[in-house]
């Protein structure tokens, strides 16, 4: 997907979705663990209001706070909104449904932020949402191409993927098919992704992303 402007929309009809997904929830769900090892939802929700208001000074300037180390400056930049309540980080979300400030990365990156981090916050509580065919399947792209920081072009070399819902197909070999959003989990490295995959390719595609959770 070359043109920015459409993905940026892509990004603000996900951010306000979620903002509505976020809004809903229960002190009981809030408190419940994501997908993302060591977070909450509600430490979910601070991180991915975190990425939406990202600039490229404040990447900079967290990464020199942390040493240069990428996921110490995440967990740094979540602790420091640690004490906004839902509904403030509600209402900043929502505050990004037209911005279009990001980090030193492309707005494709901001749009596999925001998808990926949403089923990271959903499937954990049984939630489930819509997201276009369009986005799902601009992810799925790039994360062939991507080795950092979730290292999906390593994972899934030498596999065939094909989503069952929204027609995208990636690579040669043994196949794994599944829902587009089910792919995009397994190929960013998360395990609940492998609930809806099969084919021949499955099994050895559960292998790279190591030993399952019980």
């Amino acid at each position: 997907m070359a043109d920015d402007t459409k993905t940026w929309a892509l990004i603000h009809a996900e951010r306000a979705t979620l903002a509505d997904t976020i809004a809903g929830l229960t002190p009981a769900q809030w408190a419940q663990p994501s997908l993302c090892a060591g977070w909450t939802v509600g430490q979910l929700a601070a991180h991915i209001l975190s990425g939406a208001e990202q600039t490229t000074g404040k990447f900079f300037s967290g990464m020199v706070a942390s040493g240069f180390r990428f996921n110490a400056s995440m967990e740094r930049t979540v602790r420091s909104l640690g004490n906004l309540s839902q509904a403030e980080i509600v209402d900043r979300l929502r505050q990004r449904t037209t911005t279009t400030n990001r980090p030193p990365a492309p707005p494709m990156a901001m749009l596999g932020e925001v998808v990926v981090h949403g089923e990271d916050l959903r499937r954990p509580l049984g939630l489930t949402q819509p997201v276009a065919a369009e986005a799902i399947n601009a992810c799925l792209d790039m994360y062939t191409k991507a080795s950092f920081p979730v290292g999906g072009k390593k994972r899934i070399g030498g596999l065939r993927l094909a989503t069952t819902d929204t027609g995208w197909s990636f690579g040669a070999g043994p196949e794994v098919t599944g829902p587009g959003l089910s792919v995009l989990l397994a190929m960013t490295g998360r395990a609940a992704g492998l609930d809806g995959l099969s084919g021949d390719g499955a099994a050895q595609l559960q292998q790279r992303l190591g030993p399952r959770a019980a």
